[in-house]
């Protein structure tokens, strides 16, 4: 497969800075008409990391999405230098478009030391290579033509499998609130550690919902049964990991109420190591009938 998409993605992930501690990113269209979030999310850590020290990485951030961007206009990044400690650097950063904030990230990165290890163990999976592509998968479904190809565009620079059905492949009837996938960049990245966390990041918004769609049969954004999207978003690396190579996202929803579900998830590499671990809420509202 042409590393085109990835190069691309890349490249939307290449801030611009325009003055110290500001940046500017440019956006591409999503599968629905408004900026993805997790391009918002992986641009703003883009940014604290360009202020932050080479030999420390993020160990967590946490994240509110604001307003819906705008995915035809420039989004300026300001970066609050807000700590640098011995150990721990602390940034925040908020995202604005048309004047307003639609994004606000802090973030807080840490010098590698040595320290007690303990981790949830992995739960089982199948390998990644035994289940279809995206591009083999989501033809299958019966869904809108223009759903398909602009799924496929949007997810091209990441392989993203499913182990079993999405939302969408097969909704009507309720289901466990659990849903795994596997993912790696398609094509090879460079070693800058910094880039496959953010690169994570990205792909994390991707999927951590579609538990809760499970759990109420659900088909999702495909076929226009609900109207959602992210409200916070938070994000914890445990250990090192390389986003070209195989990741397995453990997901569940333990909650949906009040309009709004929680979805939580576990990234393990395909060795077993917990990598990253994931949380977020969301709007998932059922559409009201057309009166």
């Amino acid at each position: 497969m042409s590393q085109a998409p990835l190069v691309d993605l890349l490249d939307l992930l290449d801030l611009e800075q325009i003055e110290e501690n500001i940046f500017r990113g440019r956006s591409r269209p999503a599968i629905v008409p408004r900026v993805f979030g997790g391009q918002v999310a992986a641009q703003a850590l883009v940014a604290a990391g360009r202020t932050v020290p080479e030999d420390r990485l993020p160990h967590s951030l946490h994240a509110y999405f604001l307003r819906i961007g705008d995915p035809g206009a420039p989004i300026v990044y300001t970066v609050d230098r807000m700590n640098d400690g011995r150990s721990f650097t602390a940034r925040r950063v908020v995202a604005v478009q048309h004047g307003q904030p639609i994004f606000a990230l802090s973030a807080s990165f840490q010098r590698w030391e040595e320290g007690m290890e303990h981790q949830a163990p992995m739960p089982s999976a199948p390998d990644p290579e035994s289940l279809p592509t995206a591009e083999e998968l989501l033809p299958t479904y019966g869904l809108d033509p223009a759903v398909v190809r602009k799924a496929l565009e949007a997810r091209a620079a990441v392989d993203l499998r499913y182990v079993d059905d999405p939302p969408y492949g097969r909704y009507g009837e309720p289901r466990e609130p659990r849903s795994q996938v596997w993912f790696r960049a398609n094509g090879k990245l460079d070693d800058d550690p910094l880039l496959h966390v953010v690169l994570a990041t990205y792909v994390s918004d991707m999927t951590l919902l579609d538990s809760i769609l499970l759990a109420h049969g659900r088909g999702g954004w495909a076929v226009g049964d609900v109207v959602g999207a992210s409200l916070d978003h938070a994000m914890w690396f445990h250990r090192p990991f390389r986003a070209d190579e195989w990741l397995l996202y453990d997901q569940e929803s333990p909650s949906a109420s009040g309009g709004r579900g929680l979805g939580q998830g576990r990234i393990y590499t395909r060795d077993g190591r917990l990598a990253i671990s994931v949380i977020q809420e969301g709007v998932v509202r059922v559409p009201r009938p057309k009166t």
